[in-house]
């Protein structure tokens, strides 16, 4: 849960994401359309991904992506 903490401090805009979801991918798209620049993590991508993952529903996130 830190490291998820952590990530969410360093940036106005975090999106915890999986590059196999279709609604993560509209969600980036709706950020990049903005124009915001969002820090993006792909947990499938990430060694730690499971556990951010984890970490995220402990938070209230149900489903954990996109977060």
């Amino acid at each position: 849960m830190d490291r998820v903490r952590e990530l969410a401090s360093k940036k106005a805009a975090v999106i915890f994401t999986k590059s196999s979801c279709c609604m993560c991918y509209s969600i980036k798209t709706l950020f990049y359309e903005l124009g915001a620049s969002p820090a993006i993590h792909e947990l499938d991508q990430d060694p730690y991904g499971r556990d951010m993952e984890r970490a995220l529903r402990a938070l209230g996130c149900d489903p954990s992506v996109p977060a």
